[in-house]
């Protein structure tokens, strides 16, 4: 099978020329971030320094990366001077005439404005302020630990900014001394400890501040300057209180700042006698105070945090801990009472003018790219902010709504529009739809904001959602032209496209139904036609929801994009409602695509609480590829038959494209078409301004086929879900190629699945019903406590939304007590009326309706969670009366459901420890809510070039390429540093890839420098107790006890221990690899050296527990090994004979241990085991590293005698090729051809060479064609694939169909074993298809698909390969064993 006009040998030229042209692009762009120079900095106050520059920087550049010196800080407003001569600001270094490597620039002092003067001053607050790790804890952001575990790793993360340049980056790093053990871990990580202790978790370093420099630094009461005073250069005032309690009236003028001889109480703005005018004010305030010039000495030269822990990160990551103490001990930052934010307003930017600016910068270079991609992350990362703020101070009531009624208020904050979704009773499902609606838009946007190439004409308005106090506001940016206005030259400004557009005609409708017409083949969306409302027939490319505008910017725009994917036939609201629907349904012919079977069995269709429930893009594609897969089995047996040309081969193959739901009938084209199963009448748009009258949809009776076969293929994509995915699902987890750990990493793993979060509770009884149910009971766990926190939370959004401001600390508290506390009271019936009595007679008191949260109690909201779920998972058990009952059944913690409840909801505790079992006693009281953060579902930008790289890197590692995997990785950090500053998921996976890689390169040092900066972003951007965040701790570990750092490698495995025991508890497969790694530092003395008192003192002073833990877990795994190496190699084989050997000894050791312990202080001299069983530290090294998926893999030796082979017949041809032109010059002898030999062995290597040692320019151009289904070709037979039918990205498996080459073999894609079983419908007949049957055919390959998540990755060649836990829940992760 061969899709239509596409040509191999044209394809991959063209795809090597592209490649190239990258490659050039970035060893030209590596050529310029190496003209590195220095030049010397003096004047202006300060000591000469040096600064490396580059030749293409501009002077402004130099200017800013002058003032972020320590020795320049806090002074701004500052000019560069060469030779007397003020550089021009915009002038490029090398263009500067008399410039050269070592010149003298000179700071020159410039003049302030007023802006100036007030950005000088912000500048110096934020100086004094210091900020730290404690700031991240009140701004919600969650910090980074490293630093507090690791006091010496900031050296190796404040290098360059833009890792990836391995030539720049230093491996000739110190080594590291090496580090003596900490002792036995805490109590509360050992084994069967039931502690989950919060403060370890946030160690107190965190939380220091520094000491005041100021009392007290404010604008003065004598503000604004008199018109006098104006004329002679007043800027302002400032009031000044020292530490020594003398308070100072300072004025702001050009030339910087002086006293003045005002006072409290009199106004004299004439300057002091006593005080110089300053330039900067830092030196002025040191002039008046001693203390302020040692405490402000004492600020500058305290240890700063390493700049990756300092850069403020795009978006906002949630730590629902906050600091010990929500009352600070220093005062309100100064900047917010310096009225700089009086004209915030006005200056705010037209947020979607800005994105559609850096959505149109040119993409013809790669230095193009990456400036457009880094622009669209930092104007939307702007944006998600902004929008969060808006949304708070909406909420708040700050901003005075525009229209509409308490329940669907609308709000304008500077460009940003805000609304609630409209009326909930113009929605299907009311406030549960409404909020469906809204997230669903969110995913419109972010399928249009993907598209690529020309189809980057269709613009869509920032969108974010925001969840506050209970609240959901869509926050969008306005659109410019929505009026219909006439522009310039009479360009029609209004609506294009859309039910309510009418007939219309024009070249801009022709160009933007062009623009959608290609959309909708990369979208998988199917050109169909409604009868609109004068009954004429409107064509749509999209749902008839969609509009489309032309804005007074001549962009084209598109709008409500909320019903973008296909319905959930398995939800799909019943026409007539009642319970006799559902059995009639059952009872009667099933639907076609269903089978009464399946009706029956899976209680599917169901109604659901809102009619907007659709599939996910995920879903779709893996539909897609399977019904791909059907296809080429459904024409398999036709192989004779199109050998022999019979044309029965032809009708056979568009009897098979039929069969399957094809679209066509004459290639393979799967479409969907959205508005079938659609909702009813909708009068008005839930998410924008305009009106939007779509009647219910009605098709033509044209488009009756088409209706019926995309009704069909709804039914059997919901069927799909439930008999395909959710079973593989559960199959990824059994065999750990996927180990989700906690509710996030579950709905990842889920989502990228195609598994909608609604089919919670059929995964929870597809587990219970299985044979390896307790083999899943961590996911079992996981799923229902999934359920219960996103039930609660339903729960909570109307309970916040009645509750005053006043009040919302205790009612927060109270819910938190009722969620988790057994059969909690209410509080009307415990401390409440105490408060009221109290109140009696003072009159006043809260009103009922602000007081009504205190009537619920444990018992009313553990009945409302299993309403929900019922209603919304269809649960076929209860939940429980009381978290105690999930703890009792499932082995779930209420410290991980309380965690995951704040992180959904935006809560953040006060970090104390919290005894959640106390029945008696309120474990939670309202001074442990600290805040309330806006929680923001935004759209994802990406980074193209850098994510094509590492794609690439990840096919090499895959291929066991690892010498080119190595160096497009460190592309990809750099591309990604370019991009992102690091801060970014993918460039954490990319940093962890290269540490590894870099390890089995033998550099540890790299390694460990690499990994520390993959745990800092990982801390940052994903959560300090994030599940990606603990593997990265376990591989830190490796790396550094490879570099003999066994202190800190038992630190960072306490820490992952910990965090694990946090999240999610003691009984995760997950637990076991750490169980594994936290002995082995203990264990690993010295071959030949007998532990004495002081050595054995650490491990002989632990507790009983500990000691008992450490052998019994020694003894049982050696017994295990024992177990599998006599099975695998014999009783006779020397490795079983050693292994024997040592498990005797061990016992032998433990066994006199025991006893003198229980003896007290007996002689332990002898408890160590023989020298020659003693594990050496590199053998521990290997053990620690195998356990933890790091293992080198082999390349082939066939393959490199294969390379070497080559050579020589290069060499000997060239020989002969020499020899004969000898002889032909001297007129003898003819050339001849070269032997069978050559060609042998070029066939054998097949592209080895290139593949190992040679160039790999196609895979490290990431092309698009890789992600096409492999060019196919099935004898001669005349059945093809459409264009734009992409093969999909998911985990799982990829089809692809080999082709046979002239030598017998198969050119493509290396099969792996797996074990496949497809069901087919062939002309009418089911049929069941085995791998045998696959591989009689010839024609299917299964192999795992690339993966695009966020979690770590270890090359994997197609044998031997060992599967690892992916605790991201972002496919399988693969590491290779030898």
């Amino acid at each position: 099978m061969q899709p239509r006009g596409r040509n191999t040998a044209e394809a991959g030229s063209a795809s090597g020329r592209k490649a190239a042209c990258k490659m050039a692009e970035l060893k030209q762009a590596e050529q310029e971030e190496d003209t590195l120079f220095p030049v010397k900095i003096q004047g202006a106050g300060i000591e000469p320094f040096e600064l490396q520059v580059h030749g293409f920087w501009l002077v402004q550049d130099v200017v800013l990366a002058v003032l972020k010196r320590d020795e320049v800080a806090p002074r701004t407003s500052l000019s560069l001077s060469l030779s007397g001569v003020t550089l021009d600001p915009f002038c490029e270094l090398q263009a500067i005439k008399g410039f050269k490597p070592g010149a003298t620039l000179r700071l020159v002092e410039e003049p302030y404005t007023p802006r100036m003067a007030r950005a000088h001053l912000a500048h110096l607050q934020e100086l004094l302020r210091a900020p730290g790790s404690h700031d991240a804890l009140r701004e919600g952001r969650s910090p980074s630990v490293l630093s507090a575990l690791s006091p010496t790793h900031g050296t190796e993360t404040s290098g360059s900014s833009h890792t990836g340049k391995g030539a720049k980056r230093g491996t000739s790093e110190p080594k590291p001394e090496q580090q003596t053990l900490e002792g036995p871990p805490p109590d509360y990580i050992l084994p069967g400890s039931k502690e989950r202790p919060l403060l370890p978790l946030l160690p107190s370093s965190m939380h220091t501040e520094v000491a005041n420099c100021l009392t007290d630094l404010s604008l003065s009461s004598w503000n604004p300057p008199p018109g006098p005073r104006k004329l002679q250069g007043d800027f302002f005032y400032i009031t000044v209180c020292t530490l020594e309690g003398r308070w100072c009236d300072i004025t702001s003028c050009p030339r910087g700042f002086f006293l003045n001889r005002s006072t409290l109480d009199t106004f004299d703005p004439r300057p002091a006698s006593s005080s110089p005018l300053s330039h900067c004010l830092a030196d002025l305030l040191s002039q008046l105070s001693p203390g302020f010039k040692k405490a402000f000495a004492a600020v500058r030269n305290r240890s700063q945090l390493p700049p990756l822990e300092n850069m403020p990160t795009p978006y906002r990551t949630l730590c629902w801990l906050g600091p010990p103490s929500a009352i600070r001990s220093h005062r309100t930052s100064f900047s917010s009472r310096l009225g700089l934010e009086e004209h915030a307003g006005a200056q705010a930017p037209d947020w979607n003018e800005e994105l559609q600016a850096a959505r149109d910068l040119s993409q013809s270079t790669l230095e193009d790219r990456l400036l457009r991609d880094r622009a669209m992350l930092q104007v939307n990362s702007a944006f998600v902010w902004a929008a969060a703020q808006g949304a708070e101070a909406a909420i708040d009531g700050c901003v005075a709504p525009i229209g509409g009624g308490e329940e669907d208020a609308a709000f304008l904050l500077g460009s940003l529009f805000l609304s609630q979704g409209g009326n909930s009773n113009n929605v299907p499902g009311g406030e549960r739809g409404r909020r469906a609606l809204q997230r669903l838009e969110l995913r419109g946007v972010q399928a249009y904001s993907g598209l690529e190439g020309t189809l980057q004409g269709l613009h869509t308005l920032p969108t974010a959602v925001v969840d506050y106090r209970g609240f959901r506001l869509s926050v969008q940016g306005l659109a410019p032209g929505l009026d219909g206005v006439a522009g310039p030259e009479g360009m029609s400004k209004g609506l294009l496209y859309g039910v309510s557009a009418g007939v219309l005609e024009g070249p801009h409708r022709r160009k933007l139904l062009e623009l959608l017409a290609q959309a909708a083949k990369s979208l998988f969306l199917q050109r169909h036609t409604v009868v609109g409302p004068g009954n004429f027939q409107v064509p749509l490319f999209t749902s008839a929801h969609t509009q489309g505008l032309m804005g007074a910017d001549g962009r084209f725009y598109l709008i409500n994009l909320f019903h973008m994917q296909p319905v959930d036939a398995n939800f799909q609201l019943p026409e007539k409602e009642g319970n006799d629907s559902q059995e009639e349904k059952v009872e009667g012919d099933a639907p076609e695509g269903w089978t009464a079977s399946y009706l029956a069995s899976s209680g599917f269709p169901r109604s659901f609480p809102h009619g907007l429930c659709q599939l996910r893009p995920e879903l779709t594609q893996a539909f897609i590829q399977h019904k791909w897969v059907l296809c080429c089995v459904c024409v398999s047996h036709l192989h004779a038959c199109a050998q022999t040309g019979d044309k029965c081969g032809i009708e056979a193959a568009r009897a098979a494209c039929k069969d399957v739901g094809s679209v066509s009938d004459i290639i393979f084209e799967m479409r969907f078409n959205p508005d079938v199963f659609s909702p009813g009448k909708m009068s008005h748009s839930s998410l924008t301004f305009l009106p939007l009258n779509c009647i219910g949809m009605e098709f033509p009776s044209s488009e009756r086929d088409a209706v019926q076969l995309q009704e069909r293929l709804l039914r059997e994509a919901a069927k799909f879900i439930i008999t395909d995915q959710i079973p593989a699902f559960v199959e990824d987890c059994l065999e750990s190629r996927v180990s989700p750990v906690d509710g996030t990493t579950l709905c990842q793993a889920m989502h990228q699945r195609g598994i909608n979060l609604r089919y919670l509770g059929h995964l929870a009884k597809a587990i219970s019903q299985s044979e390896h149910r307790e083999r899943l009971r961590h996911i079992t766990r996981l799923a229902n406590g999934e359920i219960v926190v996103r039930s609660a939370r339903r729960v909570l959004n109307p309970y916040l939304q009645a509750i005053e401001v006043s009040s919302l600390s205790a009612a927060v508290s109270h819910f938190l007590c009722c969620l988790l506390v057994s059969h909690f009271p209410s509080a009307a019936a415990g401390e409440e009326p105490k408060k009221r009595s109290r109140r009696r007679g003072r009159g006043g008191g809260a009103s009922a309706e602000s007081t009504a949260w205190s009537a619920l109690s444990g018992t009313d909201l553990w009945s409302l969670l299993n309403q929900d779920a019922k209603e919304t998972y269809n649960l076929s058990h209860s939940l429980g009366t009381s978290a105690d009952d999930l703890v009792d059944q499932y082995g779930l913690q209420k410290i991980s459901l309380l965690r995951r409840f704040c992180l959904l909801t935006g809560i953040q505790l006060r970090l104390r420890e919290y005894t959640l079992d106390n029945s008696t006693k309120a474990p939670i009281s309202p001074d442990d809510i600290i805040n309330i953060f806006p929680v923001v579902k935004h759209v994802i930008m990406t980074t193209s070039d850098a994510t094509q790289v590492f794609r690439s890197a990840h096919k090499s590692i895959q291929k066991g390429q690892m010498y080119r995997a190595y160096e497009q990785l460190k592309e990809a950090a750099y591309l990604f540093g370019r991009v992102c500053d690091d801060l970014h998921p993918e460039a954490c996976a990319c940093l962890s890839s290269l540490a590894r890689l870099a390890y089995l390169h033998g550099n540890s040092a790299e390694a460990r420098s690499l990994q520390l900066k993959a745990v800092v972003v990982s801390e940052r951007v994903l959560g300090f107790d994030h599940p990606g965040t603990i593997q990265e701790y376990a591989l830190l570990a490796v790396y550094v006890f490879a570099g003999r750092e066994l202190g800190l490698a038992q630190r960072c495995l306490y820490r992952a221990r910990l965090l694990m025991l946090l999240v999610h508890g003691e009984d995760h497969p997950y637990m076991a690899t750490l169980d594994v790694s936290v002995p082995q530092p203990q264990a690993s003395r010295c071959k030949g050296q007998k532990p004495n008192t002081n050595e054995a003192e650490p491990f002989l002073s632990a507790t009983p527990g500990y000691k008992s833990w450490i052998w019994n877990f020694c003894i049982y795994n050696l017994c295990m090994i024992h177990v599998c190496v006599h099975e695998q190699c014999g009783e006779d084989h020397q490795q079983t004979r050693s292994s024997m050997e040592f498990l005797r000894a061990i016992t032998q050791q433990a066994v006199r241990i025991e006893r003198s312990l229980r003896q007290g202080s007996a002689d332990l001299t002898d408890t160590a085991p023989p020298e020659s069983l003693m594990p050496t530290v590199e053998s521990t090294l290997e053990q620690l590293a195998l356990v933890n998926g790091i293992v080198k893999v082999p390349v082939s030796n066939k393959i490199l005698e294969l390379q070497e082979k080559l050579k020589e017949m290069k060499a000997s041809n060239e020989m002969k090729d020499e020899k004969q032109k000898v002889a032909s010059a001297n007129g003898g002898g003819r050339t001849e051809r070269p032997g069978r030999e050559e060609e042998s062995v070029h066939g054998d290597i097949n592209g080895s060479e290139e593949a190992v040692a040679g160039d790999g320019l196609k895979d490290a151009s990431g092309l698009q064609q890789e992600n096409h289904l492999d060019e196919t070709s099935t004898s001669g037979l005349a059945f093809t694939r459409g264009e734009d039918q992409m093969r999909p990205e998911q985990p799982g498996v990829e089809a692809t169909v080999e082709k046979k080459s002239d030598s017998g073999g198969v050119d493509g894609k290396c099969p792996a074993t797996t074990n496949v079983s497809v069901p087919t419908q062939c002309n009418g007949e089911v049929k069941q298809v085995s791998d045998d049957q696959l591989a009689s055919a010839k024609m299917i390959t299964v192999e795992p698909a690339e993966e695009s998540g966020i979690g770590e990755i270890s090359g994997a060649a197609k044998e031997n390969k060992m599967s690892l836990p992916d605790l991201n829940g972002e496919g399988e992760h693969q590491a290779t064993c030898n």
